[in-house]
């Protein structure tokens, strides 16, 4: 962000101080009266100083947007007295783009006239922001004086991820007793076909099974799966992250999870979030519209600030974690931390799947042959990390750059059928 400093003298100042000083110390009086028409002129600049002689109004459309959408921002400069040229230059936080009117602009404004600039303010990365600081560069009439303010008109806008709607989910082990759309493993009243099984008295007539009735020669019926639904926890690793110019992990980490949060409620589900890192946030389940405002603005603060406190899963309340609940771990597996709090919510007992953000995109090797033997360690030391989460029986999948968020979680699916299966 570029920024004007906050006053400068003219070189045509200085060149008078150095005259005055000049004739002062040799007691030449020609040097007062050659530099005496300049020192007028300086006194002109000062008394009529432009200073104040222009204001600045900034108006930002609205204070909340997507990734990639665009907000209108006005900026309306008018002039208290004649001015030869103003320029204005709008700063934009870093995650920000300004489009429309150029950046600065100069202008030319008589006597209480007055501009508008117009200019789209596009939010490129997530995030809260600040919007309406300007800086103002004034000069006179003659160009002895150029003048510099700032004005902050900063008001709040929030950058919310863009999340893709995603077809697959990740099926939880338990249900809730409340009504949902998740197919419960227990048999019950449902439409998702379960097994046959003999009528009993007090079974309903529109469950029986005619075709296997005839066949048999008795009444059987249909048993089916009930539609329930589930406590999904979302658990954002912040202890760490990798980042370069083309983005970060919990840049993507917090995509996946505004996703996964939409799904799930939709599926009227209920969903808590905890962010665990540099700081500790939580949400407590819970289902609607309004509880997804509350996840997303939840993750707008998300942050991977340094922390060298050793924080575990004991610090989050302990209804914030419902004993049936699903979790999904997103984390790099960068930080040891961040390891052992998912080893600890596997040893309580929870159900746990893991969504490796995988950071290997965002490294670059150093130079050389032993640059690229720490690159190959380094990928190994993953791939153990991984392998002894499997061997608990916790799913994990590897999400790589350009790769679609559904096929880490198929992947997931995949693995807990499997797992499932050899338990059986």
């Amino acid at each position: 962000m570029t920024r004007y400093p906050t006053h400068k003298l003219g070189a045509y100042t200085a060149v008078v101080a150095f005259g005055l000083l000049g004739a002062l110390a040799s007691g030449l009086p020609e040097l007062v009266a050659l530099v005496a028409p300049f020192a007028v002129l300086l006194l002109y600049g000062l008394v009529r100083s432009p200073a104040s002689a222009v204001s600045v109004g900034l108006t930002l459309a609205g204070e909340r947007a997507v990734e990639g959408e665009g907000v209108p921002l006005h900026v309306d400069v008018r002039a208290h007295a004649p001015l030869e040229q103003v320029e204005v230059l709008v700063a934009v936080p870093r995650g920000l783009t300004l489009e429309g009117a150029p950046n600065p602009t100069a202008l030319r404004l008589a006597d209480g006239e007055a501009a508008r600039l117009e200019y789209v303010v596009r939010g490129v990365r997530w995030g809260l922001y600040g919007v309406g600081e300007a800086w103002l560069r004034v000069r006179d009439r003659f160009g002895l004086f150029q003048f510099e303010s700032r004005v902050d008109r900063r008001v709040p806008l929030r950058v919310y991820p863009g999340a893709r709607t995603l077809r697959g989910l990740v099926r939880p082990h338990e249900t809730r007793v409340t009504v949902g759309n998740q197919v419960a493993r227990t048999k019950g009243d449902g439409i998702e076909f379960a097994d046959l099984r003999p009528f009993v008295p007090g079974d309903r007539v529109r469950r029986v099974n005619w075709r296997a009735s005839a066949r048999q020669g008795a009444l059987w019926v249909n048993d089916a799966h009930p539609e329930r639904n589930t406590d999904i926890v979302l658990f954002l690793d912040t202890f760490a992250e990798a980042r370069s110019a083309a983005g970060s992990t919990l840049d993507a980490a917090v995509r996946a999870a505004t996703a996964l949060a939409a799904r799930y409620l939709d599926g009227r589900d209920r969903v808590g979030l905890v962010r665990l890192g540099g700081t500790l946030r939580w949400l407590v389940p819970g289902t609607g519209p309004a509880h997804l405002h509350r996840v997303v603005e939840a993750l707008l603060e998300a942050d991977a600030s340094p922390s060298f406190i050793d924080k575990g899963i004991g610090l989050v309340p302990p209804h914030t974690l419902p004993p049936r609940a699903l979790v999904i771990a997103l984390t790099p597996l960068l930080d040891e931390r961040g390891r052992a709090v998912m080893l600890d919510l596997h040893a309580r007992g929870f159900d746990l799947v893991i969504i490796e953000v995988s950071p290997l995109g965002l490294v670059e090797p150093a130079e050389g042959e032993l640059g690229e033997l720490a690159l190959r360690l380094w990928r190994l030391e993953r791939e153990a990390v991984r392998a002894r989460y499997e061997r608990l029986g916790i799913a994990v999948a590897e999400w790589r750059d350009g790769v679609e968020l559904e096929s880490a979680l198929e992947e997931v699916a995949a693995f807990r059928r499997y797992a499932r299966q050899v338990r059986g």
